[in-house]
């Protein structure tokens, strides 16, 4: 474990070739390959969507989302930290854990597309970020929940671990269609994988699977 983190503190093996293309085309991380591969795989965006961003800092998603959405879409993020103006986009700082759904929503209504690459602060100890990992995972699927529009999509990060089973089957139960993804932009040693859904049932109380909460 020690030797695995000392090479995740290391600036010339963070330094890859994706954060090099992002920095080169203007976004502002190199997580913005994982949306665009998602986005091809699945389908995410549409001319018009209305998107919120789920700890959206430092913004490289909300970017690439105002590609895919244009003008008329309409962009919300929300982060711990305040980060610099996305064109069209409406930014809040928050806990994701206190949000009022309403405050997300606003004048819009609804969703189209709920995104979420929240990832913990890490300690390095494996169980501990996968647990955190879990509860981020978790209430960007409650927050979905609570403001998408029947039919709408979400992308939520997870940590594989105990738990990811049990969060995939509650994502199910929510959405008509759910596939996991580990983009090739992820690094080979990350344990991250990415909870793609479409085809949002609607806020209708919905059977649960046996073992799921």
């Amino acid at each position: 474990m020690a030797k695995a983190r000392s090479k995740l503190g290391d600036k010339k093996v963070r330094k890859d070739h994706f954060a090099e293309r992002a920095k080169g085309t203007g976004f502002r991380a190199r997580s913005v390959f994982k949306l665009e591969e998602i986005d091809l795989a699945v389908g995410l965006f549409q001319r018009g969507d209305r998107v919120l961003d789920l700890g959206c800092a430092p913004g490289s998603w909300l970017q690439y989302a105002r590609t895919k959405i244009g003008d008329g879409g309409r962009l919300v993020g929300i982060d711990r930290v305040a980060i610099a103006g996305v064109p069209g986009a409406r930014l809040l700082v928050g806990d994701v854990f206190t949000v009022v759904p309403a405050d997300l929503v606003g004048d819009l209504g609804a969703f189209d597309v709920v995104l979420s690459d929240m990832a913990p602060d890490t300690t390095g100890i494996r169980h501990v970020d996968q647990a955190r990992s879990e509860a981020l995972f978790e209430r960007a699927l409650e927050l979905a929940v609570a403001t998408l529009a029947p039919g709408g999509r979400f992308v939520g990060k997870l940590f594989q671990g105990p738990d990811m089973k049990r969060l995939v089957e509650l994502a199910r139960t929510r959405f008509a269609t759910v596939r996991t993804i580990k983009p090739a932009s992820s690094r080979q040693i990350s344990i991250e994988q990415y909870v793609t859904a479409a085809g949002f049932k609607g806020r209708e109380i919905i059977h649960t699977p046996a073992g799921t909460t």
